[in-house]
């Protein structure tokens, strides 16, 4: 299997310390009203469900190989794809607001405020484009216009 492009789209430092920030204060709280071990239960929960949902919106992978691009559970062959558009923090925000598609195939991220949009070229797929967040977009783009080698 070649590999030309894999990234994970993982939920940033930041937001990690500032759950955790969070999440002390409700244990605070807890600990002054509520009995001991109930305190300590009810700040585990709390805290395994933030990390839980953390673990699972940075779980999506964004990768192209085998001539596929794959953006968490979907794949298209990257034969039935345009030329990639790079986008900045800016266009992205239109694309994702108030020009898009509805019919777009989305793979985007609050934490990241770049994408590249992908043409669907398929004129049996009633998907215009794919928008796929990313933090390497000339990577991404560059892996989906490369040409396999022959031999």
């Amino acid at each position: 299997m070649t590999r030309g492009y894999s990234e994970r789209l993982s939920v940033p430092l930041r937001w990690w310390v500032v759950a955790t920030m969070f999440l002390a204060t409700f244990w605070i709280a807890f600990i002054v009203s509520l009995p001991t071990w109930l305190a300590w239960a009810a700040a585990g929960a709390l805290a395994a469900a933030t990390y839980a949902v953390f673990l699972w919106v940075g779980s999506v992978r964004v990768a192209v190989y085998d001539g596929e691009l794959h953006a968490g559970a979907a794949h298209i062959p990257v034969g039935l794809l345009g030329s990639p558009q790079v986008l900045d923090a800016e266009s992205t925000r239109r694309v994702h607001g108030v020009e898009a598609d509805a019919r777009a195939f989305l793979v985007t991220r609050p934490y990241l405020r770049r994408s590249v949009l992908v043409p669907v070229e398929d004129p049996d797929d009633p998907t215009p484009y794919w928008l796929i967040s990313t933090r390497h977009g000339d990577a991404l783009a560059a892996a989906l216009t490369a040409r396999p080698a022959d031999g």
